[in-house]
């Protein structure tokens, strides 16, 4: 991967992230650091997923990627929250 690359992920980490939290109902009690760092994760694990589906090329939008991503993303802010609100 190259520069452009993993500069690429953590962009589209970062909105990714906000899109996670946003399709969670009710307040979440994390911070928009973690927010981020969960959607760069969420990015980067739902890519290698969807490239391991077959899905990660198509023409036009990768919709089904993006997805992918976004529930990673919720799950990831989902369980980072409950571990966080147990402390």
């Amino acid at each position: 991967m190259e520069v452009t690359g993993i500069i690429t992920a953590i962009v589209i980490g970062i909105i990714i992230g906000v899109l996670g939290r946003l399709v969670l109902p009710g307040r979440q009690h994390i911070g928009i650091l973690w927010t981020i760092t969960v959607g760069i994760a969420a990015a980067l694990i739902g890519t290698a997923l969807a490239g391991a589906l077959g899905v990660a090329d198509t023409n036009g939008p990768d919709w089904i990627e993006w997805l992918i991503q976004i529930a990673l993303a919720a799950v990831g802010v989902a369980a980072l929250d409950r571990a966080m609100a147990r402390r």
